[in-house]
């Protein structure tokens, strides 16, 4: 599903002469080609799944959010300003992001499913949330709270 969207965005993208979109679909296309051709040598040489595929857009906008504080570090905007635009277009293949409050009542739920007692639990109640909200909850958020919520 989510490489037809690729496709398609790419398609609308050329028709309307988007450069800026263009390059942000195929950066994603060949991120993407790039996993599958490593996953073919592997046990599970199936493609990616749509899971799979948002985990890999989280890592994108990750990597780019870390390349806007060092590019503003160097006294860059353009460059800056042009890894917005890419994470702009990264976000609109996402699924809508949980807000703070429902981080929050997530990983509550989580701690008590799990038994969670202190920091030491940490892991455990981190991997049950990835499972659970993949591709809708930022884990760097989600981190901090269950950090909040068992210290």
């Amino acid at each position: 599903m989510l490489r037809e969207a690729f496709a398609d965005r790419l398609k609308q993208a050329m028709r309307a002469r988007d450069a800026p979109t263009i390059s942000a679909v195929r950066l994603i296309l060949a991120q993407l080609k790039d996993r599958d051709v490593a996953q073919r040598g592997t046990a599970h040489p199936e493609p990616l799944s749509d899971p799979d595929i948002l985990r890999m857009l989280q890592g994108m906008i990750k990597q780019r959010r870390e390349s806007i504080a060092l590019y503003e570090q160097g006294r860059r905007p353009e460059l800056a300003a042009k890894e917005a635009g890419e994470i702009a277009v990264i976000e609109s293949f996402m699924p809508q992001q949980m807000d703070d409050a429902e981080i929050e009542a997530a990983a509550a739920a989580v701690i008590a499913a799990a038994g969670a007692a202190g920091i030491k639990d940490m892991g455990k109640v981190m991997a049950a949330l990835r499972e659970r909200h993949s591709g809708v909850l930022d884990m760097a958020k989600a981190g901090a709270v269950v950090k909040r919520l068992l210290g």
